[in-house]
């Protein structure tokens, strides 16, 4: 009953972007996946072309199996690259490559908006984990209201970890566009399918972080309406 109402209204920009965002980047990341860089460079050697050009000569290059599964692990200095993304020169790959390194940039070079996410892992995971079942107990059980308000405030964190990721995304993908063009690893007119890949990728952490805190919002609602009854 309380999950039910008016209330569902705020998350539908949120769906409704969150499905134009995964459309987006499938169909960018499929176009690039079929044009090969003129370097014919793979996405792991631009990774480390751009770590040594860096002076990042310890941070490691690795695959790791999955779909769009690339990232950074800051605590053993790797950059992870899917199977497609580590031995394809397509610039699809090049671009995820290159972000991958923007990250691990960021971290050489202590970017703060980087260590307040990495600070904010722990109690983001406890929020999104233990905070919609405190929030559900609380309202089906009348007596245990607290639990409602803890886990309101529970959940906030991981709204605020997936406002904190934006600057972090956007920072990565514009120091990976930026490394490229140094490098002269892509040309102007490949720079620009690089920029549409990454650009779509964006686009699906905006529609988390809006359907984070639409949901937020709406639980706060729904508190409010519970207290009036």
């Amino acid at each position: 009953m309380y999950f039910g109402g008016a209330s569902i209204v705020l998350l539908i920009p949120a769906i409704l972007l969150s499905l134009y965002a995964q459309f987006k980047i499938s169909t960018a990341y499929k176009q690039y996946s079929e044009i090969r860089s003129q370097s014919g460079l793979t996405g792991a050697q631009v990774a480390r072309a751009l770590l040594n050009s860096n002076g990042l000569y310890d941070v490691k290059v690795e695959p790791i199996g999955g779909r769009l599964s690339d990232h950074y692990d800051p605590r053993t200095r790797v950059i992870k690259l899917s199977e497609d993304v580590y031995r394809s020169s397509s610039l699809s790959s090049v671009a995820v490559a290159a972000h991958e390194t923007g990250h691990a940039l960021q971290h050489a070079t202590d970017y703060f908006p980087l260590q307040l996410r990495s600070s904010f892992v722990p109690v983001a995971n406890l929020g999104s984990g233990a905070g919609p079942m405190l929030i559900m107990i609380g309202l089906f059980m009348p007596s245990f209201d607290w639990l409602l308000q803890l886990g309101i405030f529970a959940f906030a964190f991981a709204v605020l970890f997936q406002i904190i990721t934006l600057p972090v995304e956007y920072n990565a993908s514009h120091r990976a566009l930026s490394l490229l063009q140094k490098e002269n690893l892509l040309r102007s007119e490949e720079v620009r399918g690089a920029r549409s890949v990454l650009n779509a990728a964006a686009l699906t952490y905006v529609a988390a972080a809006l359907a984070a805190v639409l949901q937020l919002a709406r639980f706060i609602l729904i508190a409010r309406g519970r207290s009036d009854d």
